[in-house]
């Protein structure tokens, strides 16, 4: 009997080029590459540049340097979404091809009055018979039966899809294939044992569940940590204006980042270098301690502009 031996542990960090790194997008970073690095395991650095309407010139270059300035150190070259263009859209035909996938004529005008869920309009089906238009987005089906997952940090997370979030897009009208789908297949295409990012995502989970399943892809563990939110209560983004983080002085930012995630970091450590900061961190990790934690404040001082 030939054993197999277990995947080695290998996580990333996937922001989006829309804007700077802010501190909440640093907290997901610190989290993630602790989270590898504490075991031994991968940190992947991938830049999620699907959407070019989104993206704002010049962004992945300053995430990049930014995260250089603090310290990271990621396995291998920077990854660029793009990249798997191919792979993304052989996934799709694979979807189409199996019957789990059909074009939508929806617009937006349509979807209007619909019930909506957690992520939206829950879509009632309505294509599902096909569609003769030109130009459609794609959409996968969904099913009722409850998709559930133990996340690492939030615990027992379930939805039924079909009656909570019906059918998604997968593909837009535009040709642009959806988040969904790329990040699923990049996540099987590099390895991806476990998925450490923002509770904003936990809804959008068991869409990604559902279609490493039907594609045939291993479902890699997910901790979704607190949100950061700002002195108004909302959680920073870069949809709404947060500014770039604080890092003129990077091990001060990494501590931070390091009292946001409840890791109570000692005194001494606000005077330390760069790399005692991230040889304490990784050596007292513990992602245990965010559990219970419903929201993570950001600094005092606010991000520079």
């Amino acid at each position: 009997m030939v054993t197999r031996e277990p995947a080695r542990y290998t996580g990333r960090f996937a922001p989006s080029p829309t804007g700077p790194l802010h501190f909440g997008s640093l907290v997901a970073a610190v989290a993630s590459y602790l989270q590898a690095r504490s075991r031994g395991g991968k940190w992947l650095l991938r830049i999620e540049d699907i959407d070019p309407p989104r993206e704002q010139p010049g962004a992945s270059e300053a995430i990049i340097a930014a995260l250089a300035l603090c310290g990271f150190e990621w396995d291998g070259p920077v990854l660029y979404q793009s990249q798997s263009h191919d792979a993304h859209h052989r996934a799709l035909r694979q979807l189409v091809a199996d019957g789990h996938a059909y074009r939508c004529d929806c617009s937006r005008a349509n979807l209007a009055d619909l019930p909506r869920g957690p992520l939206g309009p829950i879509y009632p089906g309505t294509c599902r018979a096909g569609c003769d238009a030109d130009e459609a987005a794609v959409r996968v089906r969904t099913c009722d039966d409850p998709l559930a997952f133990e996340d690492a940090v939030q615990g027992r997370y379930c939805q039924r899809l079909e009656s909570e979030s019906g059918d998604f897009v997968i593909c837009r009208r535009d040709g642009l294939i959806a988040y969904h789908l790329a990040v699923v297949v990049d996540d099987a295409l590099q390895g991806i044992t476990e998925v450490v990012r923002g509770m904003d995502l936990l809804d959008s989970t068991p869409r990604q569940i559902w279609l490493q399943r039907l594609l045939g892809y291993p479902t890699p563990g997910y901790a979704h940590i607190p949100l950061v939110l700002g002195r108004d209560g909302t959680k920073l983004s870069k949809s709404l204006g947060a500014g770039a983080a604080d890092i003129a002085h990077p091990a001060r930012a990494v501590v931070a980042a390091l009292k946001a995630l409840n890791q109570s970091p000692p005194a001494e450590l606000e005077r330390a270098s760069l790399a005692e900061t991230w040889a304490w961190a990784t050596a007292h990790w513990q992602c245990q301690a965010l559990v219970g934690v419903t929201s993570i404040a950001a600094p005092e001082v606010p991000d520079s502009p």
